[in-house]
């Protein structure tokens, strides 16, 4: 089985280097992440520049570019054989409810799936994890599953967090949709060194709807969260309405 890795984190992340270790005895691997962190670039596309790519001193090929650019790189000219799988992460800190939205981690993914392959997003749920090996862990499992059984549903995409606990504290697993969080919290401003303003974007909001059944639920409880996601964001129960609203 071959599998590409990716990530947000920077191909030097401590959560890549632990991903790569735990899937080597089960899978091929190929690494291809950015040069450094890109967390936060979403599904975001190098288009104005080239990519450049090498191979580091660590094995890993990085790449000047975002998450999406090293997948999209990596299978559509870089690597001499397709992958069967992508697997991105494990990212420093978690990808629940709007996370998702912003998240590179969930974009190599996302990728991944856009160019015909099963995709896993692998999170811990803190941001300076201890128990890195309790993710690999998870990887490598639902690496395993997927390989014996295909997912349920057509062009999925898993996002995955991963309590910080040793695996031995981890109560199961539980398929989870994402929760909801309050709106984000203000920039915050300041001055550079000549005293011109500079803003840095505020912490993400806290939770609103983190109810049984969501992924903040989940992790809260010490489950691992595993969330289907589509790429297909059309919401089609407002089709309809939204047709008679137009017509009016």
């Amino acid at each position: 089985m071959r599998i590409l890795l990716s990530n947000d984190d920077g191909y030097l992340a401590p959560g890549l280097g632990a991903l790569a270790d735990a899937l080597a005895p089960v899978a091929s691997l190929e690494v291809v992440a950015p040069d450094r962190d890109r967390s936060g670039a979403s599904n975001s596309l190098t288009l104005e520049n080239p990519l450049r790519a090498r191979r580091a001193e660590n094995g890993f090929i990085c790449v000047e570019g975002t998450p999406t650019d090293c997948v999209h790189l990596a299978i559509t000219g870089l690597l001499e054989a397709e992958p069967d799988m992508v697997v991105s992460g494990i990212n420093s800190g978690p990808n629940m409810g709007d996370d998702v939205l912003y998240s590179g981690t969930v974009a190599a993914a996302t990728e991944g799936r856009f160019l015909g392959f099963p995709a896993v997003a692998i999170s811990m749920a803190a941001h300076q994890p201890r128990h890195y090996e309790t993710g690999g862990r998870v990887a490598v499992a639902l690496v395993e599953r997927l390989r014996r059984m295909p997912a349920p549903g057509d062009k999925l995409i898993l996002n995955v967090n991963v309590p910080d606990v040793p695996w031995e504290q981890l109560k199961g697993f539980r398929s989870t949709r994402l929760g909801h969080r309050h709106k984000a919290e203000p920039v915050v401003k300041s001055k550079d060194p000549r005293g011109r303003p500079i803003y840095w974007v505020g912490s993400a909001g806290p939770e609103a709807d983190a109810g049984e059944g969501t992924d903040f639920h989940a992790i809260r409880e010490g489950y691992v969260s595993i969330s289907p996601l589509q790429i297909d964001l059309t919401r089609h129960t407002l089709l309809r309405d939204l047709e008679a609203w137009l017509r009016a």
